[in-house]
């Protein structure tokens, strides 16, 4: 269960059918920490915002979700890590403000180790 505040901090953002922040432009951190309560996530601490920002970066050059590995090894750590920080990596795509990356990219983004 979500408190009062993550609640009116997710209301104020449109999400799609899958939950997933249909204009990434109304990303805050705070709605970042919002996501995350709400997908179960612990505190976010500095590994889950290297990964978050690494992974907005790389869409947003992009217009792709990165390869997970690539996000753990220019962030030095060790892969899985992503799916260690968010359980999955669609997990970290929602955390991290980003759109519907389509079927196959959800697909991918979901599959675990």
């Amino acid at each position: 269960m979500i408190n009062k505040q993550t609640s009116s901090v997710l209301k104020s953002v449109a999400f799609d059918e899958d939950d997933l922040i249909i204009d990434p432009r109304q990303w805050t951190e705070d709605i970042a920490i919002a996501i995350a309560e709400k997908e179960g996530i612990g505190p976010l601490g500095p590994a889950h915002w290297n990964a978050i920002h690494a992974i907005r970066d790389y869409y947003f050059r992009l217009h792709a979700p990165p390869p997970m590995s690539k996000i753990c090894r220019d962030e030095t750590t060790q892969a899985p890590c992503v799916q260690e920080l968010f359980h999955t990596c669609l997990t970290a795509w929602k955390v991290s403000g980003l759109p519907n990356p389509g079927e196959e990219a959800k697909s991918y983004l979901s599959a675990t180790r």
